[in-house]
């Protein structure tokens, strides 16, 4: 386990390629508890889906992982445990979570990426893990735990 991904992500991370924001998910995939809700927050753009790709890669995760925007969910099978990547763009409330009843699928281990999570909050648990990410007027992608 990478203790130190979590000390990086909480003083805040510049990444300058898509495949340092995945190195660096995927790094994180190793430290998250079991069973964790990862809520992704930022504006269009800012590499919510290329971090969860990493994710997935971290999961040992070999299929490709692209946004769920229409289908409102993909879920994934890795050696390493269970991939539900959410975007919740298209919800109004965290009703329409329920009825997609995504609890069946989160079979332990699991982790869940939520993007835009801040349209559905009352879905997320208390212990979820909040990624704020950025993009700099240069151009480079910024990732911080709060």
């Amino acid at each position: 386990m990478d203790s130190n991904i979590c000390a990086e992500l909480r003083a805040g991370v510049t990444t300058r390629s898509a495949a340092a924001t995945r190195a660096l998910a995927s790094r994180l995939a190793g430290a998250l508890p079991r069973d964790t809700v990862l809520a992704l927050h930022g504006d269009l753009g800012v590499g919510k889906t290329t971090f969860v790709q990493g994710l997935a890669v971290g999961l040992g995760i070999a299929e490709p992982v692209t946004s769920p925007t229409f289908t409102l969910y993909t879920l994934h099978e890795g050696p390493r445990g269970r991939l539900l990547h959410l975007d919740a763009y298209r919800l109004e409330n965290a009703d329409q979570v329920d009825a997609l009843m995504l609890e069946d699928f989160l079979v332990t281990p699991w982790i869940a990426a939520v993007e835009w999570p801040e349209r559905i909050p009352d879905w997320l648990p208390e212990n979820a893990w909040h990624l704020d990410l950025g993009i700099t007027a240069d151009e480079a992608h910024t990732i911080q735990l709060r």
